[in-house]
């Protein structure tokens, strides 16, 4: 062995420094290929959407369930806009995310500028949008959205809407009824909308998407009950939607908003965990802080928690992992996602127009889509707040403290690597 050593460096030696260095620039070509070709090979791209993932079922007015119905998206559009400017000429914007570094001001400030090409999101027909990622959560499920609902009832559930045209009034399935409203119906039409003396209309009312990721048992059934025991005033504004495979929690969250009305669109873990009345929170600090597009996000944080009973109790190895990802997170993102203390929380709001910025260009559809989401934000120059939450633990979690805490390690490697190498790009 010192044989061989010994006559690679006299090999060396006896090279001249231009070859070598040729040799070198030659290396590092070859590496940073390899490199690119096996990113390639092993980052996650989203599976294509099945048909019937892009249809719900609801409940009628009289309690029976619906046939499928085809669910609205506004990434439609958005799609049909990028294909439009694709068929004129307009070259694509094949702009790596400002993701290669901890500086990246200046690919942000390109992102901001060039925008979506010109692309607006259509208006919004409610004002709040709920999605909640569901894998067999029959036993979890219904608890979850009796909290929900009631707060989103109190919020956004309470007043009179504008009528549209000749008395016809907006229904939560989309379909417009020609009938007379009653003071008590306020906003749980869903489709209602009010006066803005500034902006001329503004939506009012919410609704509710549940999507059951490939769930093998009584998910649906437990949601469209639990829509059915609110009466027909309400029981239309839970949509139901049925993914054929499950996809993960990320893909779940990124189909559902995909088909949101919302002017505000939250997603929320089916578990329960996070203290739901704190929406309020996430709402005014998302409104705070949106800028002059009216783009913003705000996310839930368990944060100050750290130091309570609660995570004391758990487990040395689980808290180890917990700060090791943190540790993680900062080495590997820029610097605004490195600032979120939380990232993970399963209660994040965005405003409307913040959706195509970060929605069309997601990629990761497992526990790591959270990061994804936030560079994406930052990447785009969206202002991006983080509000402390109620949370508590709860019984029945899929989450497997080792391999997943391994798997998302990885994930975000890849994810990173991805953006940086240019495997993944705005287009």
């Amino acid at each position: 062995m010192a044989t061989i050593a010994s006559s690679v460096f006299d090999a060396i030696a006896n090279t001249s420094p231009t070859l070598l260095t040729g040799y070198a620039i030659l290396a590092l070509i070859v590496l940073s290929q390899l490199s690119y070709m096996i990113i390639y090979i092993v980052a996650p791209t989203p599976r294509p959407i099945h048909r019937s993932e892009t249809t719900y079922k609801h409940i009628e007015d009289n309690g029976s369930t619906s046939y499928t119905k085809p669910l609205p998206c506004w990434k439609d559009g958005f799609d049909h806009h990028q294909w439009r400017r694709k068929r004129n000429g307009v070259p694509s914007r094949l702009l790596p995310l400002g993701l290669g570094g901890k500086e990246g001001g200046e690919q942000q400030q390109q992102v901001r500028i060039n925008g979506n090409g010109g692309f607006e999101v259509e208006e919004a027909e409610v004002y709040m949008s709920l999605v909640v990622p569901a894998f067999n959560e029959e036993e979890r499920l219904g608890i979850m959205l009796r909290e929900a609902v009631g707060c989103l009832q109190r919020e956004y559930g309470v007043g009179e809407g504008e009528r549209h045209g000749d008395g016809d009034v907006g229904v939560a399935n989309g379909d417009l009824k020609h009938r007379r409203r009653s003071s008590t119906q306020g906003l749980s039409n869903g489709y209602a909308r009010a006066r803005d003396n500034d902006k001329g209309v503004r939506p009012t009312g919410w609704e509710v998407l549940v999507v059951s990721d490939g769930s093998k048992d009584k998910t649906v059934d437990t949601a469209l009950e639990f829509a059915r025991s609110l009466g027909k005033e309400s029981a239309g504004l839970i949509r139901v939607v049925s993914l054929v495979k499950n996809r993960g929690k990320g893909g779940a969250v990124m189909h559902g908003l995909r088909h949101v009305r919302g002017k505000y669109a939250v997603f929320a873990d089916a578990d329960g965990a996070s203290k739901f009345d704190d929406l309020g929170k996430l709402v005014r600090e998302v409104q705070r802080i949106e800028d002059k597009d009216g783009r913003g996000v705000a996310v839930g944080s368990r944060a100050h928690l750290v130091g309570s009973e609660q995570v004391v109790k758990r487990s040395f190895l689980r808290n180890l992992l917990m700060h090791s990802f943190h540790l993680l997170l900062w080495v590997l993102t820029p610097p605004a996602t490195a600032a979120i203390r939380d990232t993970q929380c399963g209660f994040k709001i965005f405003s409307r127009p913040a959706l195509p910025y970060i929605v069309p260009y997601m990629h990761s559809e497992s526990w790591i889509f959270d990061v994804e989401m936030l560079m994406l934000a930052e990447a785009a120059a969206i202002p991006v707040a983080e509000v402390p939450i109620g949370w508590h633990e709860v019984q029945g979690s899929k989450l497997n403290v080792i391999w997943d805490s391994l798997g998302m390690a990885w994930g975000l490697f890849i994810l990173r690597a991805a953006w940086a190498m240019g495997v993944y790009r705005r287009t």
